[in-house]
């Protein structure tokens, strides 16, 4: 993605994040991928969060995809978001981080979501966070492991992660 693409993708994802509208993704809808402990987990995620997760599902969908891990894992990779809700304000400071501190982000978000740091605790551990609890509500190994690793930078092999990875970059 260029530089005017991301710089337009963040303005977007800001306005959203702030003025919304989210619309409430049907339970009929989530049944057909969700058990009714995970639709309870997803539930859980703010409504943003949710619009997020499903726009990430349809993308997948939309290129042809249809592994129910990989679906399941777009609708509830952000989930550990739950643990330590962010503000609009600190998710602004996650992405300015990001850009002009990326050296330091990576000590910042180590440790517990506490005091300045908390931002970048929450971004870096979320993933791990939303992997427990997916597990936990029975989310099948493979799933979990999406959601786990869905935000590692590292040079991917597995296609279901860079699948995920790459329409969780989009939405």
């Amino acid at each position: 993605m260029n530089i005017f693409s991301r710089l337009l993708y963040r303005v977007r994802q800001f306005r959203l994040a702030v003025l919304g509208p989210w619309p409430r993704v049907e339970d009929s809808a989530l049944a057909v991928h969700l058990s009714p402990a995970l639709m309870a987990l997803f539930r859980r995620m703010r409504r943003s969060e949710q619009a997020h997760s499903w726009s990430v599902l349809e993308r997948l969908q939309a290129e042809g995809h249809s592994d129910p891990d990989l679906l399941r894992a777009a609708l509830l990779h952000d989930v550990g978001k739950v643990r330590a809700p962010l503000s609009v304000w600190e998710r602004v400071v996650i992405v300015l981080g990001k850009k002009f501190c990326a050296r330091h982000v990576k000590g910042w978000g180590e440790g517990e979501p506490g005091g300045l740091r908390r931002p970048f605790v929450v971004a870096a551990q979320h993933a791990a966070w939303g992997a427990e609890l997916a597990s936990a509500a029975g989310a099948s190994p493979r799933t979990v492991e999406l959601i786990r690793r869905h935000q590692e930078q590292s040079g991917q092999t597995d296609a279901l992660l860079r699948a995920l990875q790459a329409a969780d970059d989009l939405e």
